[in-house]
């Protein structure tokens, strides 16, 4: 066996060099509607490794292969040398046809010209592969090796594309890999376990608010054993290729190879660097698995579901489309309906499942989730497109909780709240939209930070003592300031808002991306300016009760193995954490949510990568799929029941269930239906509505499953009938008339 092996590192290179070149469209990620360019430089020769180098400085050089312009369609261009004259007037033609940021610099296999004036063109390209998964975590610590590194928290396992630093430089959770200063031969080493082919790489500078570091160029080097050694070459010259990388901390760029290369141990090796900075990088490679015919490796762990769902990433088009073909294969559960619409025009959509489309019956609790608040975070967007696959497709099999799910509950899925946001992080692509493009919507407002900020009067109401006798504990209104023509609020937030106040939301979960863990509220710290502070709501209880569900049927948090994400180990705290004691949020949709409405709503940070490959797709819907069922059925935990009018057993709208030992209450809805989430325990519940006495009961919540039904009826008050009487007409008896005027009396 160690015989083949050696074998097949001697041979290595060859193999390596008689491979096709990768596809032009990079990872095969949807095309854009519009053409857009950017112009990336190769870097020059580089400088002596001992001492740092300027990033590349467009000099005159006869040597530097053409510059290529890259569509979004994918479609592979010719690259021919050129004077430098001829350069610049190509960038500057270029620069002005740019309608829209660029896309990242994306660096293609050179083709030369011969001395005889004939193109030395590539050969036909194959598509492009996906992530290996340095940045999902597919790839463990251990598989990541340097030649040196500044300290821990700077170490290879630190060199994964986004990856982000704390507050603080110098801890153990720094923002990229970076070699000794004095090393004067740095390198990055990826271990892929297996034969695989690499096609690409996509590097970033460090993430840190205090320095800034970034490689301007690099070179790649191959290998099967680790020892023996060959590098990417330029298919004209046969030189060492040295690939142009970065030009600020946090732009993506990507570089394919010339030729793509088998090999299990992939290098980076910083060529040239920032000057005054330190050889720093960011990165993810772009590799497609081989076959292994002789069982020399352990098999690779497959990525996959057996569910028979649409796994790809859906622009705005797209995902109209799926709604659509789901809606006319399950008609009689589904209904599409339009919230409103972006800063741009598109609609606000949601999925309305329930055995009654449409319109809201007594007794049933409606429950919503909401993704692509921020429009880069892309995750969420696709589970409930897959959920709503899901369920369709259960439900006409018969599935017996799917079925009772959907019979019981109203559910609302919006999949993009910031649907401008995802459109600019798609076109982008799934690796090399960055940290935050796509974050906002097209205003540039943070929508998460954009609801009316309703913790504030309501703290200060209570320092006053002035809660809940004078200012009530819910359903606090919005300030005037909110609501003037010039206030900063976007139309996506009051689209949300208008659908909060139309519909009697019970509970609700906003999905989110970019770390492991669920919070809850509240997402404002109590203390003003504080960065971060433990602020519990009156319902601490059931806002821990509903992360841990989550959390703990999700299979990515409750990996023992897993590394964390960025700067913070969640699974010391259960992967759960209030909100304000993780970093202070005003203006939040779960803190307005909470304050405004009777629903209950939690975040939930569903993986490390904001915007996974649609080849992490099977397995992020694997991990989330029970959580995403479980979660919605916590509707039934609590109490439920309908406030009556004792003499016309009519529903009444608007009573108030206050629960002794918890200052929140909540109301009822049009019908007089109510419900109310609560941890078991032993509850004295009162009913209260203008005009009726009030009325208290006992209510035991258990562990059994379904709400505890704690009805009332309410007797109205002689004052409410002689009100009643008046309004429809009635004279007022002699008797009763010469009472109300000495009770007037009296008070005079």
């Amino acid at each position: 066996m160690w015989g083949l092996l050696l074998a097949l590192a001697a041979f290595a290179p060859a193999v390596g060099q008689g491979l096709g070149a990768p596809g032009t469209s990079v990872l095969g990620l949807a095309p854009s509607a519009t053409t857009t360019a950017r112009i990336s430089t190769p870097a020059p020769a580089p400088a002596p490794r001992s001492s740092p180098a300027q990033p590349p400085a467009g000099k005159d050089n006869g040597d530097l292969p053409a510059l290529e312009a890259t569509s979004s369609s994918g479609t592979s261009q010719q690259h021919v040398r050129v004077r430098i004259i001829k350069k610049k007037k190509v960038i500057m033609k270029k620069r002005k046809k740019l309608t829209r940021p660029s896309p990242l610099a994306t660096a293609r296999p050179v083709v030369t010209t011969s001395p005889a004036g004939v193109l030395d063109l590539p050969k036909e390209q194959e598509p492009g592969c996906p992530p290996l998964g340095l940045e999902s975590l597919r790839v463990s610590d251990n598989q990541l090796e340097a030649s040196s590194s500044q300290s821990y928290g700077l170490g290879p396992h630190r060199g994964r594309l986004n990856i982000q630093s704390g507050l603080e430089d110098g801890d153990l959770y720094d923002g990229a890999w970076c070699a000794e200063q004095q090393d004067a031969e740095p390198w990055l080493q990826v271990d892929a376990e297996h034969p695989t082919r690499f096609s690409g790489v996509i590097t970033q500078g460090r993430s840190s608010i205090w320095r800034f570091d970034w490689v301007t160029s690099y070179k790649v080097q191959f290998s099967n054993d680790s020892r023996t050694w060959w590098g990417s070459r330029n298919r004209s010259s046969g030189m060492d290729a040295v690939f142009p990388a970065n030009s600020d901390q946090e732009t993506p760029v990507l570089n394919l190879l010339p030729e793509p290369q088998v090999a299990r141990f992939i290098r980076l090796l910083p060529q040239t660097w920032l000057e005054g900075g330190a050889p720093c990088l960011r990165a993810e490679i772009l590799a497609c698995p081989v076959s292994d015919p002789n069982g020399l490796f352990p098999e690779a762990p497959a990525l996959g579901s057996p569910d028979p769902l649409d796994f790809q990433h859906h622009n705005y088009k797209a995902m109209r489309k799926l709604m659509k073909q789901v809606n006319e294969q399950c008609p009689n559960i589904t209904r599409i309906y339009s919230i409103g619409k972006s800063n741009q025009g598109l609609k606000l959509y949601v999925m309305e499942m329930s055995d009654q489309p449409g319109e809201h019956e007594l007794g049933e609790p409606e429950v919503r989730y909401v993704a692509g608040m921020h429009g880069n975070e892309a995750l969420g967007r696709e589970l409930l497109l897959l959920l709503m696959q899901f369920l369709c497709h259960e439900f006409l099999r018969g599935d017996p909780r799917v079925t009772r799910l959907l019979t019981e509950t109203r559910i609302h899925l919006l999949p993009s709240m910031n649907p401008d946001g995802y459109e600019t992080a798609f076109h982008r692509g799934s690796e090399l939209v960055g940290w935050a493009e796509g974050r906002w919507n097209q205003q540039g407002i943070d929508l998460n930070h954009n609801f009316a900020d309703l913790n504030t009067p309501l703290w200060e109401a209570e320092d006053d003592g002035l809660v809940p006798d004078t200012v009530p504990n819910h359903h606090l209104p919005l300030p005037t300031y909110y609501t003037l023509p010039n206030a900063t609020v976007a139309p996506e937030t009051w689209a949300v808002i208008e659908w909060m106040k139309r519909i009697p939301f019970v509970l609700s979960a906003n999905l989110h991306g970019g770390e492991l863990v669920v919070s809850y509220p509240f997402d404002m710290t109590r203390t003003p300016w504080a960065a971060r502070e433990l602020t519990p709501t009156p319902d601490d209880a059931v806002f821990r009760w509903l992360s841990t569900v989550y959390a703990g049927t999700n299979r990515a948090m409750q990996d023992p193995d897993r590394r964390p994400c960025h700067s913070q180990d969640f699974s010391l705290y259960g992967n759960v954490i209030n909100g304000a004691d993780w970093h202070t949020v005003p203006g939040s949709m779960n803190d307005f949510s909470y304050l405004h409405t009777n629903c209950f709503e939690i975040t939930v940070e569903l993986s490390c990568d904001k915007f996974p490959h649609k080849n992490e797709l099977p397995q992020e819907w694997e991990n989330n799929k029970d959580a995403l069922l479980t979660y919605l059925e916590q509707v039934r935990m609590g109490i439920a029941g309908i406030v009556r009018d004792k003499d016309t057993e009519l529903g009444i709208a608007d009573a108030v269930i206050a629960v002794d030992g918890i200052n929140h209450d909540v109301t009822t809805a049009w019908g007089g239906d109510y419900w109310r989430l609560l941890t078991p325990g032993d509850y004295m519940v009162t009913a209260s509505a203008e005009g009726y006495h009030s009325a208290t009961r006992s209510c035991r919540v258990t562990f059994e499953e379904g709400p505890v039904p704690c009805n009332f009826h309410l007797t109205k008050t002689p004052k409410q009938r002689l009100r009643e009487l008046l309004a429809a007409g009635a004279k007022v008896p002699p008797d009763l008339r010469r009472r109300l005027e000495r009770l007037r009396g009296q008070k005079d």
